[in-house]
């Protein structure tokens, strides 16, 4: 799935113009990537969390020349599942996923 086709589905369930189905999608991916940035976590029950996590700094290899290199320490952001989302993700191809009430 794209981020196009995500816009068409919110159009779809709230009978929205595109416009107003893209803002809406655009709003909460800018509110995920703020919390992140800021060094919150987003729980979203029944889905899962964003966090960001710390990296080491570490030496690396460049592949084409064989030369070493620094990699500075950093924060990648992670994803961690609900279990709820592990078990829909999981279900069999026979017995369609509903969402836990």
């Amino acid at each position: 799935m794209t981020k196009s086709d995500l816009v068409v589905e919110v159009m779809q369930l709230g009978d929205l113009t595109r416009t107003d189905a893209e803002k809406i999608v655009e709003t909460i991916f800018d509110s995920v990537i703020g919390a992140l940035r800021s060094g919150d976590k987003i729980e979203i029950r029944g889905f899962g969390s964003f966090r960001t996590r710390q990296r080491k700094p570490r030496i690396g290899r460049n592949p084409k020349t064989g030369e070493r290199v620094d990699v500075p320490a950093k924060r990648v952001p992670f994803f961690k599942p609900s279990k709820d989302l592990r078990d829909m993700v999981n279900a069999s191809a026979s017995a369609p996923a509903t969402p836990a009430s």
